[in-house]
């Protein structure tokens, strides 16, 4: 056990989920929120209906708006923003910040008016190396997680310690927990397949069926590994759990939000409307921006987040972005390594 203490920030559906699991292996869980009607509710009933609707919580569980108070005394702080809302988050958490504190998070985005990675604004804010921060990952519906389903995800870090002592702090008989050192691939894995996911769920609300949605998670796990390893990643770090494990549960469920967004906007309805009727946050549609940015400026091609982008923000139909995906020029499909890119996949 790493402490009699852990916190949690903010307590929406993923970080209550996260925080329930912590409350298995932890003495006191500390969930922080901005809304006090949210932490009376936490405290009082031990539940979370808005985000999770019909689960009972820990009882271990503490909510409060205070920070001090969540995180003052705290050996480990998992921080499970929204990603437009990390960088505010980690400034309030900087004042009460120490150097021996344990710093995760479990966002799958990026800030989209810098295009940068989680794990750098959050080192930004707070002073710290990003490779001391680490990456929490994987196939994992906070729904299941709070029911208890076996779930199986990856943290990883540069610091091959600190991903040990995080895989220490979560791990137990419902929640198993790999470590990773490809810090940068875990996380651009967890944030790209989102773009998919959404894919998927057009081909679905325009009733494509399974050979189309098979093909979107293939190419688009191809795409996914171009980009990561044109920035530095580890490829095979896109077949594991944070990769191709998240690209499928996230891209086939009906608890993924962008699933569910991208069947809306399948079915014709407009993007406005579509997160309306969502009430919480699409991260695939910031992370197709971003992504769209970063293909652009690496001049690396990310065909179907081409598409997605230019439905999402362009006005383009869905139907017609499949018409551009399937008219495109003959490929290859195992494209041309560099000797040093193979020795790397062997090695």
């Amino acid at each position: 056990m790493l402490s009699d203490k852990v916190t949690v920030l903010v307590a929406g559906s993923w970080g209550t989920a996260l925080a329930s699991v912590l409350a298995a292996n932890h003495k006191e869980v500390y969930l922080w929120t901005r809304r006090p009607e949210q932490a009376a509710e936490i405290n009082e009933h031990h539940t979370n209906e808005h985000f999770l609707p019909g689960i009972r919580l820990p009882e271990n569980i503490i909510a409060t708006t205070d920070m001090e108070q969540a995180v003052s005394g705290s050996k480990a702080v998992v921080i499970v923003s929204p990603s437009s809302g990390m960088r505010q988050v980690a400034r309030s958490l900087k004042a009460f910040w120490k150097e021996d504190m344990l710093c995760i998070h479990a966002t799958k985005g990026f800030e989209t008016e810098t295009m940068k990675r989680m794990s750098t604004v959050i080192s930004e804010e707070l002073g710290c190396k990003e490779g001391e921060i680490v990456v929490l990952s994987g196939p994992s519906h906070a729904e299941e997680v709070v029911r208890l389903c076996p779930t199986t995800v990856v943290v990883a870090s540069a610091d091959e310690a600190r991903a040990v002592t995080a895989q220490g702090l979560f791990i137990n008989n419902d929640f198993r927990v790999y470590t990773n050192r490809d810090q940068l691939g875990v996380e651009l894995a967890g944030a790209l397949k989102n773009i998919i996911a959404l894919g998927a769920g057009l081909s679905d609300g325009l009733g494509f069926g399974d050979n189309a949605k098979a093909a979107l998670l293939t190419r688009g796990l191809a795409e996914i590994a171009r980009v990561g390893v044109e920035l530095g990643a580890n490829p095979l770090t896109f077949s594991g759990l944070a990769g191709l494990g998240d690209l499928v549960v996230t891209a086939t469920s009906q608890h993924s939000r962008n699933w569910r967004a991208g069947s809306m906007l399948g079915q014709g309805k407009p993007l406005a409307e579509v997160l309306d009727s969502m009430g919480m946050v699409v991260e695939g549609i910031r992370t197709t921006e971003a992504a769209y940015a970063i293909s652009v400026r690496l001049g690396v091609q990310m065909p179907i987040t081409d598409q997605i982008y230019h439905v999402l923000f362009k006005g383009r139909t869905p139907r017609s972005a499949v018409e551009a995906l399937m008219g495109r020029d003959r490929k290859t499909e195992m494209e041309a390594i560099s000797q040093e890119t193979w020795e790397q996949w062997h090695s």
